[in-house]
C-alpha cells in the first residue's frame, strides 16, 4: 500500500525509532498522505507492516482527529466549535458554509472539493473562531472571510 518512497522513507525511520510500533502515527500520515484518508485495509496493511495488533492501529485512527475515516473533499474545512470558537460564532460559521456549498457535515460535496466537519479544540482559543483548511489555520473567520475562501477555492 506504500508507494515505492514512502517504504524507501518507512525504512529510513525505522533506524531513528526503538520499534517498529513506535512508526505507528508516522506509517499512518504517509498512508493518508498518499490515499487521502485511513481505510480499514490501510489500517490492516499498517498491522502487518508494523507486526502489531490491527486494534492498536484502529485505537490510534480513532483516538487522533487528524487521521481521516472517510474520503475527504480536497478541500477539508475543519470548524472549530469548543467554547472560544463557539461563543464568538462557529456554529454559525458551519451552518453558513453547509448551507453555501450544500451539504451537511462529514459529507463531501457532489464535486468532490469540499467537506466540512465540526471539530474539538484546534488550539487557537486566542483567535477564535478558528478553522483548519487541510493543514493551514484560517484564525478570526467571518462568515464575509469564510465566503471569500470558498470562492478562491471553487
Amino acid at each position: 500500500m506504500l508507494s515505492q518512497e514512502n517504504l524507501q522513507q518507512f525504512e529510513r525511520l525505522q533506524k531513528f525509532y526503538p520499534t517498529k510500533k513506535a512508526l505507528t502515527l508516522p506509517v499512518l500520515w504517509m498512508i493518508q498522505e498518499q490515499e487521502g484518508w485511513i481505510s480499514v485495509e490501510a489500517m490492516m496493511y499498517v498491522s502487518s507492516l508494523l507486526e502489531i495488533p490491527v486494534g492498536d492501529v484502529y485505537g490510534v485512527v480513532t483516538f487522533y482527529t487528524m487521521y481521516n475515516q472517510q474520503q475527504r473533499g480536497k478541500y477539508h474545512l475543519q470548524i472549530c466549535t469548543n467554547i472560544s470558537c463557539q461563543l464568538r460564532g462557529a456554529d454559525k460559521l458551519v451552518e453558513h458554509a453547509c448551507k453555501t456549498l450544500n451539504v451537511q457535515t462529514e459529507e463531501n460535496t457532489k464535486d468532490g472539493r469540499f467537506t466540512i466537519s465540526k471539530v474539538e479544540c484546534l488550539g487557537s482559543c486566542g483567535t477564535a473562531p478558528m478553522m483548519q483548511m487541510n493543514n493551514d489555520f484560517v484564525e478570526n473567520l467571518s462568515v464575509e472571510q469564510l465566503d471569500i475562501l470558498l470562492n478562491e477555492l471553487k
